[in-house]
């Protein structure tokens, strides 16, 4: 029987309520943040709401603006907390002055009039470690569990919950103030915060969470965000770059899994690839290379715009991708861009010289280390260790897909 019209839609499933909550979290926390002053209370009263939406909206319904209904509710429970834990009169009449009064009420003016690019300058202040810088966005602007942060950070659920704690704790003892910093303290602060952007983007594209092998709202909060702060520091490459990039990757979006499986690169149809991405994505790379100041994200979108580039992926110009990891690794010398810089010298020289590369960096933690491994193994006819390594790569994957991906790979192994 068709439900009468305008008749608020069902959840059919747990999944359905759970992705909403997901995607509108950042945007109520970073909201009760702003009203009450208060991470813990913050996230202690969006649960709370989510809780409540559990309860009544497989009955009444998802509302009209779901993220409205839980803000809303999420600050009643706050403003309730407050009473019960207060017996002074004032601290009563504080909590019935936030009480809203419309459900859509305006952010404050000023430069940036958005809650949540406040709150990631509040995660990544500099008296925050890094990591913590990190997964303090991601635990609050992302919504993802202790858990979830900890599978990215190769680090236990205890080790990562007391990093959270810590920097709380950090925020609250050192009066760090929720604001986009003066025009003069920016260039310091932007590094950690393009980090935490581009982290959320990565889990978005490919979730470290075993229920959903993507996370569409995380890569396009981090690209909403991005497309904010380049707009606040249009002067910054970095910024526009890292934009560049993350917009050339969810170019391929539609194409990264098939069936619950990965689509490595070369596989993908890129037909269906997203051409207005594309195009900005080429944009952004061009402004950033008119600058002549390239830093890691900038070398990385131009990477990703030299694969766009390619009709096919036998068209793709490895020697110019080569030659940006050179450049890459000279700023960043670190393991993981050897590891691409490997793939690319892979593709010019051969599987064995690639393979002699990636056996020196010895990321054990890492499974894509194991995947590509794997892959040069088998390109080599070393089909018994290519196994061995196909297996460590699945043991350690988190992503649905991805192991889907490599359980494929090593079943296609001959067999002696």
């Amino acid at each position: 029987m068709t439900p009468p019209a305008g008749t608020p839609p069902r959840l059919t499933t747990a999944g359905d309520l759970a992705q909403i909550f997901r995607a509108e979290h950042g945007r109520v926390v970073a909201t009760l943040i702003r009203v009450f002053g208060s991470i813990d209370l913050a996230e202690d009263a969006a649960q709370e709401a989510f809780v409540a939406a559990v309860q009544r909206w497989p009955t009444d319904g998802v509302p009209p603006n779901p993220g409205a209904w839980l803000t809303t509710t999420a600050r009643n429970r706050a403003i309730d907390r407050l009473r019960r834990e207060s017996t002074r009169v004032t601290r009563q009449r504080e909590a019935m002055s936030m009480i809203p009064t419309e459900v859509d009420e305006p952010e404050p003016a000023g430069a940036v009039a958005d809650d949540r690019l406040r709150l990631i300058f509040t995660c990544c202040h500099p008296a925050l470690a890094v990591d913590a810088r990190v997964a303090l966005t991601l635990r609050l602007l992302g919504g993802l569990t202790t858990g979830e942060i900890a599978a990215g950070f190769l680090v236990s659920e205890t080790t990562m919950a007391q990093r959270i704690t810590r920097a709380k704790k950090k925020i609250a003892a050192a009066r760090i103030p929720y604001r986009v910093p003066a025009d003069h303290e920016l260039p310091a602060r932007v590094p950690a915060v393009l980090a935490a952007l581009y982290l959320i983007f990565n889990e978005g594209y490919l979730s470290s969470s075993p229920e959903t092998p993507l996370r569409h709202d995380l890569s396009s909060e981090a690209i909403r965000l991005a497309r904010v702060l380049v707009e606040v520091m249009p002067d910054e490459p970095e910024a526009v770059g890292l934009l560049g990039l993350m917009l050339l990757i969810d170019a391929r979006r539609s194409t990264r899994v098939n069936e619950g499986m990965l689509v490595p690169l070369p596989d993908q149809d890129r037909a269906r690839w997203d051409s207005d991405l594309i195009a900005e994505g080429h944009l952004l790379v061009r402004a950033c290379l008119r600058r002549n100041a390239p830093g890691p994200y900038q070398l990385l979108a131009a990477v990703n715009a030299v694969h766009t580039d390619a009709a096919t992926s036998d068209d793709t110009d490895w020697r110019q991708i080569l030659a940006l990891y050179d450049q890459l690794l000279a700023l960043t010398p670190h393991p993981i861009v050897a590891l691409n810089r490997a793939i690319a010298v892979g593709e010019i020289r051969g599987a064995a010289a690639a393979l002699k590369l990636v056996d020196t960096l010895m990321l054990e933690g890492y499974h894509p280390w194991h995947a590509s491994r794997a892959d040069l193994l088998r390109r080599l006819d070393r089909n018994a260790e290519a196994a061995e390594a196909y297996r460590r790569g699945i043991d350690l994957v988190t992503n649905t897909a991805e192991r889907a991906y490599l359980q494929m790979r090593l079943d296609q192994l001959p067999r002696r």
